[in-house]
């Protein structure tokens, strides 16, 4: 698939996507949700990726849903409007979510209304100091819809998720850090570079057990206390059948053995090492 609204980059390990309309503030329309649901699918079984970082070109990350593209120009087509709306939800909703590789969302700059749920379905985030988040819905009489409510309820706090769905106020990256948006916030300008880095140290570690302790977070939230623990238990087990080894018997006995210090350094160090 030729992707116009989308760059791919890989490198280390790590695929970086970037929304591409820069001119629109990278809003999504209709061909982004057809090209990024392609993407993430064949990124899934591309054993040369490792994590995902998904960013935005120019001064934004993402300014939302395309008014024009996609209320607009598909307000008398309903079996358009549904599609759309549905590819859209299910992306940046149960896919990302749900993905076996690990996600991060580099927020670069502007981030309206549905690109809050695109940073809420990556597992981390990230911010420039300086970059501009605001759920501006209710400024055009209308209220935070589609993924983005479900996103606010799952990552914002009670009182700030109200307050910024009912003011439409903005705020900045500094803010979304300490609201717990965001992982943290940086000056512009080292963004990248600290976000790489942190995908780079993820990148490094078994891909089957990262797959494990996404899924344990994930499924846990949605679970009784005995209903997870029997989950749990049951992917590391899976862990020990695909990785056809023990964690007893291979990083455990390491660090025993005092080859590794796990607090300090991954598993991983020894294979660079050409350890077994």
């Amino acid at each position: 698939m030729d992707y116009e609204t989308i760059l791919l980059d890989v490198e280390d390990g790590v695929a970086t996507i970037t929304l591409n309309r820069p001119h629109k503030k990278n809003c999504m329309n209709p061909r982004m949700h057809d090209e990024m649901t392609h993407l993430l699918e064949a990124l899934r079984y591309d054993d040369s990726v490792r994590v995902l970082v998904f960013t935005g070109a120019g001064d934004s990350f993402c300014a939302g849903m395309d008014i024009k593209e996609f209320f607009v120009a598909l307000k008398d087509k309903p079996h358009a409007y549904d599609r759309v709306e549905r590819v859209a939800s299910e992306w940046r909703g149960r896919t990302l979510r749900f993905y076996p590789k690990p996600t991060i969302a580099m927020v670069n700059g502007w981030c309206f209304g549905g690109g809050f749920a695109n940073v809420e379905g990556c597992d981390l985030a990230f911010a420039a100091d300086d970059a501009q988040f605001g759920l501006s819905e209710i400024n055009f009489r209308m209220l935070p819809g589609g993924a983005v409510a479900k996103s606010m309820a799952n990552l914002m706090r009670p009182r700030d998720a109200m307050l910024y769905a009912l003011t439409g106020r903005n705020f900045d990256g500094r803010k979304a850090a300490e609201i717990g948006l965001v992982n943290a916030s940086f000056p512009r300008e080292s963004l990248r570079a600290e976000t790489m880095q942190v995908a780079r140290e993820i990148a490094a570690k078994d891909a089957w057990a990262l797959k494990g302790a996404k899924e344990s977070y994930r499924y846990a939230l949605e679970m009784s206390w005995d209903a997870s623990i029997s989950y749990v238990n049951a992917k590391g087990w899976e862990l020990e059948k695909v990785q056809n080894t023990t964690w007893i018997g291979g990083a455990a006995d390491d660090f025993v053995a005092g080859k590794y210090r796990p607090g300090l350094e991954g598993h991983e160090t020894l294979r660079d090492e050409g350890q077994p």
